[in-house]
């Protein structure tokens, strides 16, 4: 793999939640090194591996504010699969399908994630949807659900900084261009406002935002 992890070993072990936490976060990171090292000779889906229960237990143990980097870093630690992600992901809490989508670019070279993306982009849990455009998303994801993608952030008031590689992606994209100020004139033409974000985005595409 070509990718850094979204989280280093060093950063999240220095975090406060390893701090109060340091003998489970260590036996965690244990049992998801060993995992990695001698994979599980059973591939049942109903099987869930100790590492895999640290997984769902992190917000308990370290804390709802340090709980995504821990996950993370164990999924990056276990060197989970894609089928192993896919099932987590969809098993898991809003707050588990967060570190499924955070951990994609060091584990999934190729688009065989991409459903995950596209599943978190089809719900309206902002949190999701700004974790799904990440670099994994930047990469991977077709220019026409890219395009739909941008504009779901602005419907549901996204920021478009949650947008991996946004104005590399952007540059010259005509189509997406057309999007925005389809989008900008209904929204007009409604009396409401336009998000600041849409008039950037539209720079970005080469086009410039025209007065109301």
């Amino acid at each position: 793999m070509t990718h850094s992890a979204p989280w280093t070993r060093d950063e999240v072990t220095a975090s406060p939640a390893a701090d109060t936490a340091r003998a489970w976060l260590d036996a965690a990171l244990a049992d998801a090194e060993a995992a990695a090292q001698t994979p599980p000779a059973s591939s049942s889906p109903y099987l869930a591996h100790s590492w895999e229960l640290h997984f769902a237990a992190a917000g308990r143990h370290c804390g709802h504010d340090h709980a995504d980097p821990v996950r993370t870093l164990l999924l990056v630690e276990a060197r989970a699969g894609a089928e192993t992600l896919t099932r987590l992901y969809q098993q898991g809490t809003s707050a588990e399908r967060r570190a499924v989508l955070r951990a994609l670019p060091a584990l999934v070279d190729g688009p065989h994630a991409v459903h995950l993306v596209e599943d978190a982009l089809r719900s309206n849990d902002t949190r999701l949807i700004a974790t799904a455009l990440g670099p994994y998303a930047a990469t991977h994801l077709d220019p026409h659900a890219w395009r739909h993608a941008v504009l779901k952030c602005l419907f549901t008031g996204v920021p478009l900084d949650a947008v991996a590689h946004l104005a590399q992606r952007a540059a010259g994209d005509g189509e997406l261009a057309r999007m925005l100020t389809d989008y900008a004139a209904e929204r007009i033409a409604a009396g409401r406002d336009v998000p600041d974000d849409l008039g950037r985005v539209l720079t970005l595409t080469g086009e410039e935002p025209k007065e109301a």
